[in-house]
């Protein structure tokens, strides 16, 4: 591993376990409260909690690694170039890393009775097939992926919004979502609490887990492949910066006009 990936790793770990203990810790305590059932209500708590965690973890690591806090977001970034192949496989064990940490603090916050809850883990609702949830979780996450490239990568996006703006869409994709899969939209999300609820002696929905891959990885996937072919930049429909924004102006005398200096393109990932 290459030093310099040290930092990196480290922020997305902690940022996706900051996810994962606040996020699926949410509906554990909105379980304990409404005596394990969950009603509408109680997702539109979880979801907010969620977008609030999210948006913590964005503006804290986001300089730092990216804060891509979940393996569809790294897989999809480095589908269309936007991060480098060879560290996706770092990037990943750091944020299932954190994630199980995460989710191991949940019990060590509410006992046993969140292992008797589920410890967090998102599940296949009774009446909701395979499919179905392959096609709810790949939506959700074409969404949150929408909004990364939008607001997270594309230049042209007003700064300062990335972190709430993805938060809420991750929000938005559980209240539609969640009554049926519990709007995971992230592997690592649903990988942490399923290991901390099989360790404990829980009920582990093992046999979801591979919905919970292969609907964000396509949804994600696709989401950046139709960002980058319909809204992204072109050299020739870039508009120049006016003068004087850009830091000092330059230039040189002539007796032709001088055409203003190209500037560089900021990147939000890599």
């Amino acid at each position: 591993m290459r030093a310099e990936l040290l930092r990196p790793l480290l922020g997305e770990a902690i940022g996706t376990g900051i996810l994962v203990l606040f996020g699926a810790g949410s509906l554990v305590a909105a379980l304990t409260v409404g005596d394990g059932e969950l009603d509408y209500a109680g997702l539109g708590m979880v979801a907010i909690t969620f977008a609030l965690a999210i948006a913590l973890a964005i503006y804290a690591f986001g300089s730092t690694s990216g804060a891509h806090l979940n393996p569809a977001v790294t897989v999809s970034l480095a589908a269309v170039r936007r991060f480098p192949w060879s560290d996706v496989p770092t990037y990943v064990g750091a944020q299932l890393i954190g994630a199980m940490a995460g989710a191991a603090l949940i019990p060590a916050i509410f006992g046993g009775d969140a292992i008797d809850l589920g410890s967090g883990q998102t599940s296949i609702a009774d009446g909701t097939t395979y499919l179905q949830a392959i096609l709810a979780e790949a939506l959700g996450t074409f969404l949150l992926v929408t909004a990364i490239m939008a607001l997270a990568v594309d230049r042209r996006a007003p700064g300062g919004w990335a972190g709430l703006m993805i938060g809420l869409a991750v929000a938005a994709a559980i209240l539609l979502i969640g009554p049926l899969t519990g709007g995971s939209l992230n592997p690592a999300r649903t990988f942490g609490p399923l290991v901390v609820a099989a360790v404990g002696g829980g009920d582990a929905f093992w046999r979801d887990l591979p919905a919970y891959i292969i609907g964000p990885v396509l949804g994600g996937t696709l989401a950046a492949v139709a960002y980058d072919a319909v809204a992204r930049p072109r050299e020739f429909d870039e508009p120049e910066p006016a003068q004087g924004t850009q830091g000092d102006i330059e230039g040189r005398r002539a007796p032709v006009s001088t055409s203003a200096t190209d500037t560089e393109e900021r990147s939000s990932y890599g």
